[in-house]
């Protein structure tokens, strides 16, 4: 089979055939994409209580257009109850996953709609009714099963537009 080494390793006159290939190094990434996953699934079912416990203690929360960083994920929850009151229906839908270490890169769409108001560090914005749909990528660290750094690149200035804001 292709992607498959055989080692052959004996034990006295007994000669046992053991796989090492890329399907064992496939099976752990395809278990650390899951977990990297089960943080934005958390979000996008408004699921707090299930974002505490895929997230570590020391959870670190990115996102790279609006310039915000949290450390915990009570401060984290705090930013994320935002988005989901301006946009109760905001989820993601992957298009792609790729691990490498303990890193895990996902590509995604965000979508929703502002139909509630939308706390920022520069003040509320008030419910302008529209729908937005942007690429976004995630940089995710996982440690022991959970997420502990989530580092989000999305276009600010495209959602803005689409809402009539930019």
């Amino acid at each position: 089979m292709p992607g498959l080494s055989r080692v052959a390793v004996s034990f006295g006159k007994q000669r046992y055939g053991v796989i090492h290939n890329e399907r064992v190094r496939a099976m752990m990434s395809e278990a650390l994409i899951e977990a990297a996953k089960q943080s934005i699934i958390s979000y996008n079912e408004k699921d707090w209580a299930k974002a505490e416990a895929v997230h570590t203690d020391d959870f670190v929360y990115e996102e790279v257009a609006t310039h915000r960083r949290a450390e915990g994920i009570s401060d984290v929850l705090e930013i994320w109850k935002g988005w989901g009151a301006g946009f109760p229906d905001s989820k993601a839908t992957f298009h792609d996953a790729q691990a490498s270490g303990d890193t895990v890169i996902l590509e995604k769409t965000w979508t929703g709609t502002h139909t509630g108001p939308l706390v920022t560090p520069d003040g509320v914005v008030e419910a302008t009714g529209k729908s937005f749909s942007m690429r976004a990528i995630s940089v995710i660290v996982v440690r022991d099963g959970k997420v502990a750094l989530s580092r989000q690149y999305f276009d600010l200035n495209t959602m803005l537009s689409q809402l009539g804001l930019g």
